[in-house]
């Protein structure tokens, strides 16, 4: 059986892109399952034993940085996926994969690979999290969200970085923007928070995000004819998508329909003004 796995490995390995031939990470899946793996085991389990007797860490300054960071990134992502397909000759429809070597194509592959390689980073969220012994926000929808990201990824960067399994990506990036924005002047401190009336708001923006990958993916349904290379992924991001427009849908009903993540001040019946 551990024989012809192994074949099985490597004639599906075979037909990958060999533009990432040595590329950091991209060898096998298995360094990527072993870092999801072990990060899953911290957030759920080693860190908050860890930090069950200790003092919640104070990490104001760092987390500052690296919410502005992860803004300058995502900006820069979100301008390179426009300059190597999206903004320069994408249809926005069937979109198909550019294997050439042109410099637009290789383009769009650091793109893919950087954004793959992003996903790690921001696996620094729930780490915070468990440092400061925010428990409560390592939350399913949360841990899933973030190890998935990756995992995926690496698939869709060795196979087939670029064409229409790329607009989530671009469209990924500009709500980071928005997202982490929020994270930044948050994590600035209680003077700065008059200005986050805008909160309630970033949910409405990830379900619109949702909602526009699950309809621009799905248009492969109702395509005549769409020559795309792996029609594989074309599903998979569509029940991605849908899966987490559900999944948001969820969380809006039980946080702000149902008031259970309404600030205090009005859970009390108390306005601002008061």
């Amino acid at each position: 059986l551990t024989s012809k796995a192994i074949l099985l490995y490597d004639e599906w390995i075979k037909d990958a892109d060999p533009r990432l031939e040595g590329w950091p990470l991209m060898s096998s899946p298995f360094p990527t399952t072993f870092i999801i793996g072990t990060y899953v085991y911290f957030v759920t389990s080693l860190g908050p034993k860890l930090m069950e007797n200790k003092k919640p860490f104070e990490l104001r300054q760092i987390m500052t940085f690296y919410n502005f960071s992860v803004v300058a990134l995502s900006l820069y992502m979100t301008y390179e996926f426009l300059m190597s397909g999206w903004a320069t000759g994408y249809s926005f429809r069937c979109d198909i994969v550019d294997y050439s070597r042109s410099p637009t194509a290789l383009r769009m592959v650091r793109t893919c690979w950087l954004y793959f390689f992003s996903k790690f980073i921001e696996l620094l969220d729930t780490i915070f999290f468990v440092l400061r012994k925010k428990n409560n926000q390592v939350t399913f929808l949360h841990v899933f969200h973030h190890s998935i990201m990756p995992w995926t990824w690496w698939f869709g960067v060795k196979f087939a970085a670029g064409g229409l399994g790329t607009f989530h990506a671009l469209l990924n990036c500009i709500v980071h923007v928005v997202m982490y924005t929020y994270y930044g002047i948050c994590s600035l401190g209680p003077a700065y928070h008059k200005y986050l009336w805008w909160k309630k708001y970033m949910t409405t923006i990830q379900l619109v995000q949702f909602i526009m990958i699950t309809v621009h993916i799905g248009q492969i349904y109702v395509m005549d004819d769409c020559p795309y290379q792996y029609p594989i992924f074309m599903f998979i991001i569509w029940l991605y998508g849908f899966m987490f427009l559900v999944l948001f849908l969820h969380f809006w009903y039980h946080a702000y329909t149902k008031g259970q993540r309404l600030p205090k001040m009005a859970r009390n019946g108390i306005s601002k003004d008061q």
